[in-house]
């Protein structure tokens, strides 16, 4: 349990180090996007998770995502430098897209929090283009 505590507090510590130079190099719109993302995406998986209008295969998805970004086991431990939280990151990526792709734009637009702008970077890689 130490161990987890130890690797959450380094996180969180990196986490908001990054808000501060974010701020202090005067880019306060771009700090305050990456202050608020964690809790927004929190808030979003948990209303997306009781939205009846989701289908439950994208629910199970979203389930085992959250299971994984809360469970102490990862592939690199949190306490490593960039690489720690970057299998988090992987898993909620490849969640919001599946989620994008079987619930559509509209509904997770509708539960998102943060600013469009920020949603939009966020599923932006997940989009697809009208060339095929």
């Amino acid at each position: 349990m130490r161990t987890i505590l130890l690797a959450l507090a380094i996180a969180v510590a990196v986490w908001l180090a990054v808000i501060a130079a974010l701020a202090l190099a005067g880019r306060r719109t771009a700090a305050r996007e990456l202050a608020t993302l964690v809790p927004n995406l929190l808030l979003l998986f948990r209303d997306l998770l009781r939205d009846r209008r989701v289908p439950r295969s994208a629910k199970v998805v979203l389930a085992v995502a959250v299971v994984w970004l809360v469970s102490p086991i990862d592939l690199v431990p949190e306490f490593v430098p960039v690489l720690g939280p970057l299998d988090d990151a992987v898993v909620a990526a490849l969640a919001l897209g599946f989620l994008l792709r079987r619930s559509g734009p509209e509904i997770i637009a509708e539960h998102w929090r943060g600013s469009a702008g920020t949603l939009g970077r966020i599923l932006h890689p997940f989009r697809r283009t009208g060339t095929g």
